[in-house]
């Protein structure tokens, strides 16, 4: 199975604009995140797109991505979905499997009734697959779990992921119900969200994301979902621990 990081920014992405600080002006491309996402392929060759934002349609042709077999939807933010009109291109021979919480799936059939209820012509082909958290479903040949989080407890529950046995990806979160840590053991690979160093009221710290870690000791951790505050690339990885990194787009991660 492997993973590549279609986007690692926060909902404004990096570089934010306006914005003079060091990392915004940085000509690292390590440095430049696109709104956050995530292609997973598992071993059968099902290639699995985690959330669907407004940079997706960039996201797909920078990264050559020729077809989905199904799109996983952590939550409603406009940074994680509003880009589901470009899934299009991958719906004209059949419909593309979503899986979402039920909650979600209202307000998709609200927000994109042209493409849920009236279907107007020339719109993606999207199925709706409501998943609650705990239940597990399969694509392809590959067990996923979904898993719930917060993004801020309790106004905001959203969706964390295990795919197969050795991968979970969990974004925009700030915390983890003592239930659902079952979901998470025994995991290879982490991709977690950790947006800055210091503390913020709707998703994890560094110092929180690295508690995580340890709990769980994944052989890997990726940071996902990182604004400008958490500093340059290359200074920010000299940080952190063994076994810890952030990721960048277009990196590609054996798991």
């Amino acid at each position: 199975m492997k993973i590549t990081f279609l986007g690692t920014g926060t909902s404004c992405g990096v570089p934010l604009p306006t914005c003079q600080c060091e990392v915004c002006q940085s000509p690292d491309p390590h440095d430049h995140r696109l709104r956050c996402s995530a292609l997973v392929e598992t071993d059968e060759g099902c290639q699995i797109l985690i959330d669907c934002g407004p940079d997706f349609r960039l996201q797909a042709i920078e990264n050559n991505i020729m077809h989905l077999d199904a799109v996983l939807l952590t939550h409603n933010h406009f940074d994680h979905c509003f880009g589901i009109d470009d899934l299009r291109a991958y719906s004209f021979k059949q419909p593309l499997p979503l899986f979402v919480e039920p909650s979600m799936a209202n307000v998709l059939r609200q927000r994109h009734d042209y493409i849920f209820v009236h279907k107007y012509p020339g719109t993606p082909k999207l199925e709706l697959n409501e998943v609650n958290p705990g239940e597990t479903f399969i694509i392809g040949n590959t067990e996923c779990r979904a898993i719930r989080v917060y993004h801020k407890f309790p106004e905001l529950p959203i969706l964390a992921f295990r795919i197969g046995q050795k991968l979970a990806y969990v974004t925009d979160c700030s915390l983890i119900p003592d239930d659902q840590w079952q979901y998470l053991e025994g995991i290879d690979t982490l991709i977690i969200d950790a947006l800055r160093w210091k503390e913020h009221p709707t998703h994890f710290s560094v110092e929180q994301a690295l508690e995580v870690v340890n709990r769980l000791k994944p052989r890997q951790t990726w940071f996902t979902h990182m604004s400008h505050d958490m500093g340059l690339h290359d200074w920010a990885n000299n940080q952190l621990p063994n076994g810890v990194k952030l990721a960048y787009d277009g990196q590609v991660c054996e798991c």
